[in-house]
Order: C-alpha cells, then structure tokens, then sequence
C-alpha cells in the first residue's frame, strides 16, 4: 500500500465519487469525500470508509466524510469534482469561496465544455487563487454502489486523456495526477477533451431505443443486450457527427471505434462488434427509468452543446438534433432550453482563430 500525507478531496458521492475515494484510500492516500446531503453518505460515516469490491478489493478508510465543502477542500492539493455535468455549475459556486494558489481541480469527466463552464463561474464570482482546472476526457471507471458505504468497480480504464484551461500547465498536471492514476495520459486541450467524451455517443442512444424494454423495468446488460446491429448504425452516425463538428473546429476527435481500443483494448470492424467484445461492459445493467443521467446530463450537457457548436460552425447534426429531440418529448423537459449551449458559455462571436486561442487558455487568465 502506497503512503502519502497529501489529502485529496473527491466532492459527490455517488457511483463515481464513492469508487473514487475508495480507490483513493485503499492506495494509501488521505480521502476527504464531500457530499450535498447527508443521507448519501451515512452508509460511510458509521463504517469509517467504503468497502470496495470487483477489480480492486478492499476496505478504504476515510480522512474526513462531510457535507461541509469548506472542510473538505481547504487543506486538499486534488480536488477531484465525480458528479453529474448538471452539477458542475453548483460545485463551482461552492468551492469559489474556498480556494487557494497551487489546487488543482479535475472534473470527472467534463462531459462537453466543462472546464470552461467550471472556470467561468469562478470567474463570475471573483477568485483570484491561482488553482488549476482541468477535465477528464472520460470516467476511468465503470463502477456502482452496491450498499451503503460499498461500490463495486467493474473495471478501470485503460488510457484516460486530461487537459487543463491553459494547456501549457498540462504536464505539470500530469506530473503529478499520474503518481495516483498511471492511466491519465496528456489531452491537447479541452476542446479536444469536450469533443472526445463517448458518453455522448453511448448513452442517450442507446437509452431511447431501447426505452419500452427499460420502463417495462426489465433487467439487461445496457451495452451487450442493448446495442442491436441496428442500434450501432445509429451510434455510428451520431458518432460522425460529433467527429465532423470537431474538424470544423480544428479539433481532431477520436472516433469510438478508437477510443474503445484505447480506453478498453478492445477492437473490431465495426462499433457492434467492439462493444460486444468488451468485457469491461459485462454485467452492466440497464437504468430502470429514463429519467437519469444518460438523457439529464447527456443530452443538455453533451449533445446540445454539439449541435450548438455545429450550428455555429455550420455543420449540420440531424440525428443529434433528432436525439435532443426524441428526449424532450420522452421526459417532458426543454433539454435545448436547459443545456450547455455557446451563447451559454460566452463564445458564440468569437472567430475560429479565437475559439483556437480559447482552447490553450490565452484569452483566460
């Protein structure tokens, strides 16, 4: 078991954030878990820790479990942000009060625009600590909470890629991230990481069209039942459209072909055949509802703000847009009306040779 006096900060504790700080803890690190309300984390605080099983097994003890954002941050040197994107912008707010020179603040995963939504609400509300942030590209984890105070990780990611708003502070991010995690690999920027997220690809799709099978409440593995032939066909084109929006940027996005290989060691001749040879997605059930993040956070913090991109950019989305869309009306909400999209965050007059600057971080000091 490895030592160190560092105290990272793992704010949300749900499947994410509760494999996170188990994880964490079982490397011998010291693990202050932050959570909104009290009730999500009872389970933790009787026991002292989180009971970890499936690829990594064993009993994480905890520094500190708290509703109290100011405890829980205020010594770390990681602040390690494992919630839904629809949160991103509540946790920005209340760690702002907080913060201080040399912190580093990743968001797991950034889903699309993340660490650009996170930096401006700092902005907005006056920080002036020099603290890093950064996204990952994907979750290094499949995992799920299994009891109170016990989560199972089906498997840790291969490769993750991670960028920072200023990308020239990515390799000291690296530097000293990859002590805990060796998968973190660089990221080119956070556009790039934005546009790289899977979930995107994955999620809502495959939700919606198997959506009579999920609110029947029937059991099955969301990925190797859910993904027919023809439901890959779909992901596939979702998958182009998201790669096209990303050129016209002048990013070059990996396709999910590509990231599967790279996040999981699996390959085939189409997106049907990867996914159905991926072990990391065995075992993994489908939700219950489709009121849940695939579509909440997905959809408003993924897609919209591809198709928004897009629009910009002048490229066309439709089964994006035919996505967005379908869940709307499925779950009844304004997910266009709701989500990430560029006059949100600021950038919609900016040219291509400033959204480019904006990518590196030179027009956000």
């Amino acid at each position: 078991m490895e030592t160190s006096d560092n105290i990272i900060a793992v704010l949300g504790a749900g499947h994410g954030g509760s494999a996170m700080a188990g994880h964490l803890a079982i490397m011998g690190y010291r693990v202050n878990l932050f959570n909104r309300s009290e009730e999500r984390i009872w389970g933790i605080k009787s026991t002292g820790g989180i009971e970890v099983k499936g690829e990594v097994e064993g009993f994480g003890r905890l520094n500190n479990c708290s509703t109290s954002m100011k405890e829980t941050i205020e010594e770390a040197e990681f602040i390690m942000v494992v919630v839904p994107a629809f949160a991103h912008r509540w946790m920005a707010e209340q760690v702002a009060p907080y913060l201080r020179d040399g912190q580093i603040i990743i968001l797991h995963p950034g889903r699309t625009f993340g660490a650009l939504e996170f930096k401006q609400v700092l902005n907005e509300h006056k920080v002036t600590a020099d603290a890093i942030v950064a996204e990952a590209q994907t979750f290094i984890y499949a995992s799920r909470v299994i009891g109170p105070g016990q989560v199972r990780i089906f498997k840790i990611k291969n490769s993750v890629p991670v960028a920072s708003i200023r990308a020239h502070l990515i390799p000291k991010l690296l530097k000293k991230l990859k002590i805990m995690y060796p998968q973190f690999v660089a990221g080119d920027n956070i556009f790039k990481t934005s546009f790289d997220n899977i979930g995107s690809i994955f999620h809502p799709a495959i939700s919606l069209l198997n959506a009579g099978w999920i609110e029947n409440d029937e059991e099955f593995d969301f990925y190797h039942a859910g993904v027919t032939a023809s439901v890959a066909r779909v992901l596939e084109k979702v998958d182009a459209e998201r790669i096209e929006v990303a050129e016209a940027l002048g990013i070059r996005a990996m396709s999910s072909l590509q990231w599967l290989y790279m996040a999981y060691n699996t390959t085939g001749t189409n997106l049907y055949e990867a996914i159905h040879k991926n072990p990391g997605y065995q075992g993994i059930k489908a939700p219950r509802t489709l009121r849940m993040r695939y579509l909440d956070e997905d959809v408003p913090f993924s897609l919209v703000p591809i198709a928004s991109a897009g629009k910009m950019l002048g490229i066309d989305t439709p089964a994006i847009n035919t996505l967005v869309n379908l869940a709307s009306i499925a779950n009844e909400r304004d997910y266009w009306a709701e989500g990430r999209t560029v006059e949100r965050l600021g950038i919609e007059k900016m040219s291509l040779r400033e959204l480019r600057l904006f990518a590196i971080g030179e027009q956000m000091r």
